[in-house]
């Protein structure tokens, strides 16, 4: 599967395997909310090449499964910069 980087109107940044796509709901597999980030300038860069600064990013677990709605950007990532958000330890409280 393709994997993606998804900003959706309200939920925020999202980054997983494409399952499918229907107008702006998009479905991910594996995702992981990117929360915060720094080492991007922009999410194209991440798309392109990652984080520079995996340990400042706050990406949470990963689900399973995660149905988005109101998408308005989707992004194909690199293998490097799939390879980086992956590398991100997961953030928690």
């Amino acid at each position: 599967m393709k994997y993606v980087i998804v900003r959706t109107q309200s939920a925020g940044v999202f980054a997983g395997e494409l399952e499918s796509r229907s107008g702006q709901e998009v479905v991910l597999l594996n995702a992981r909310r990117l929360w915060f980030w720094t080492g991007a300038a922009s999410l194209s860069q991440m798309a392109v090449d990652g984080t520079s600064s995996p340990d400042t990013c706050k990406f949470p677990v990963a689900v399973s499964r995660v149905e988005l709605l109101q998408a308005i950007e989707i992004l194909d990532v690199t293998d490097k910069a799939r390879a980086s958000i992956e590398g991100v330890r997961v953030w928690s409280q």
